[in-house]
């Protein structure tokens, strides 16, 4: 090494740190572990108003969900599509039975989301959802989009048991 280029490095700046990533921030490609099974992300939905992701995650020939809200922490949500129809948006109900549970509307808000990868949506605009909760703390995820529902049944999972493996 020449004596300038050591006398450059005294004075050069050094890079940045990288910037690790977040459940917030994965996207497709990237893999990561829910509850002890590991995923690859194949999609993601983002609501930036709500700072909220819904991750399309794929273990095998399995597709699962995961919603990540961050509030004043970062709630997990792991949903499984389920087979379901509903007509309009306007008659989405405040209670619903499925199954022999009873699910209580817990929360419905409307969003423009961006949309990258696989997803049961495949382009981005105002979104409709409905989530329920039965007094068993299961889960109900209804979305509207396009003029297609989608319906997703689900648990809560701690932060404890979510994390990033490999992200690019």
């Amino acid at each position: 090494m020449g004596v300038w280029k050591r006398i450059g490095n005294l004075f050069a700046k050094p890079e940045p740190p990288q910037v690790e990533k977040s459940m917030l921030t994965l996207a497709p490609g990237d893999m990561c572990e829910v509850s002890l099974v590991t995923y690859e992300v194949t999609g993601r939905v983002h609501n930036r108003g709500r700072n909220a992701v819904v991750l399309t995650l794929q273990d095998g020939a399995k597709i699962s969900y995961l919603l990540i809200e961050e509030r004043e922490n970062l709630h997990y949500q792991l949903y499984r599509p389920i087979d379901g129809r509903l007509d309009t948006p306007d008659e989405v109900p405040s209670e619903m039975e499925l199954d022999g549970r009873t699910y209580f509307l817990d929360e419905e808000y409307i969003g423009a989301v961006t949309v990258t990868g696989r997803t049961p949506f495949m382009q981005g605009g105002e979104q409709y959802v409905w989530q329920f909760q039965s007094d068993d703390f299961a889960l109900l995820r209804i979305e509207w989009q396009n003029g297609r529902f989608m319906l997703y049944e689900g648990e809560k999972v701690i932060p404890g048991d979510v994390k990033v493996i490999r992200a690019s």
